[in-house]
């Protein structure tokens, strides 16, 4: 069984070019493999974390290479379906600049997922289990419930990402609903300024994580971009200043900052609650340069760092902090 399962949509990004202009001025396509359960998978996989996915893609060439690149990253793919009766999932993406990001999404097999079709032990057993909000958006969010529920009863990390994506919900009053909803069972909640202002209904990070925590989660993460990261767990809160990079596409980032977050965790092997101020502050960093490095490319999961580009870069910025 893996340490770490990761639950959700595994889709195809097709980014819209020449770069720079939004999504209806595209003239062009360009596919690449995404979804942020499958981004993190990939990008845990590549920092050498032992991770499984659970989620559905159509069985179609877009679900092949989904499912064969997954697989060719080392991620455990025994419960990827593949099904005949949907398509596998589509984003359009548009880069209007590199730290904006516009998207249209096609659902497709990934809203598939059935309580009955999942296996309760494989989710009991790991030692920490991540999914988002957009699962909760679909015909899947039963399944994402229950699957969370078995975590709990298991004593599994859950980590979750509130990553709200308002072309999924019918106004922002139901996305906050369900993205509440998510936060049942959560130890640990990463979410962003907007999502935070959303569902605090503040924009100061000090208050608004202590509404998060108030909720039930031990430990909440708020990104800032280039500001960098905020952290709060109710003993220690402090913010971890972001690297400076390049940035060509963000597409990923909040991905790439939850794998890292995660492998920092597990390597710590103290409950998020009980973390002081110094090892906090170590888990963001090495969060945050992961998150940096997937910036400086094209494509969410082309983009993710392996572990040794990971070390190497926090060497250079400790050797030579800019």
């Amino acid at each position: 069984m893996p340490d770490v399962v990761s639950f959700g949509e595994a889709l195809i990004d097709l980014f819209g070019r020449p770069i720079g202009v939004a999504l209806k001025e595209a003239t062009s396509f360009i596919p690449a493999p995404g979804g942020a359960p499958a981004n993190v998978a990939v990008a845990l996989a590549r920092l050498g974390v032992d991770v499984g996915f659970i989620g559905a893609v159509g069985n179609d060439p877009f679900g092949e290479r989904l499912f064969d690149l997954m697989e060719g990253e080392g991620v455990d793919v025994t419960h990827l379906q593949k099904l005949s009766e949907a398509p596998t999932m589509i984003a359009l993406v548009a880069s209007a600049s590199p730290l904006e990001q516009d998207f249209t999404i096609y659902r497709g097999a990934d809203s598939r997922l059935e309580v009955e079709k999942l296996d309760r032990a494989y989710i009991a057993s790991s030692r920490a289990f991540i999914y988002g909000s957009v699962t909760l958006s679909g015909e899947s969010r039963e399944a994402v419930l229950q699957a969370v529920r078995w975590a709990n009863e298991g004593h599994v990390l859950v980590v979750y990402d509130a990553n709200l994506r308002p072309v999924l919900w019918p106004d922002l009053g139901a996305a906050r609903e369900g993205i509440l909803q998510g936060l049942r069972g959560v130890d640990v909640c990463k979410l962003n300024k907007t999502e935070i202002e959303l569902l605090a209904g503040t924009g100061d990070l000090a208050a608004g994580s202590r509404w998060v925590l108030q909720q039930g989660t031990k430990l909440c993460l708020i990104t800032l971009g280039s500001e960098g990261t905020y952290f709060n767990n109710g003993r220690a809160q402090g913010h971890v200043a972001a690297f400076v990079v390049d940035a060509v596409d963000t597409t990923g980032c909040g991905d790439a900052f939850c794998a890292g977050l995660i492998a920092g965790l597990l390597e710590s092997a103290e409950a998020p609650d009980t973390l002081g101020q110094p090892d906090l502050h170590h888990i963001v960093r090495f969060a945050n340069a992961v998150s940096a490095i997937s910036a400086t490319q094209t494509g969410a999961m082309a983009a993710l760092p392996r572990r040794a580009e990971v070390d190497r870069f926090l060497k250079s910025e400790d050797d030579f902090p800019r």
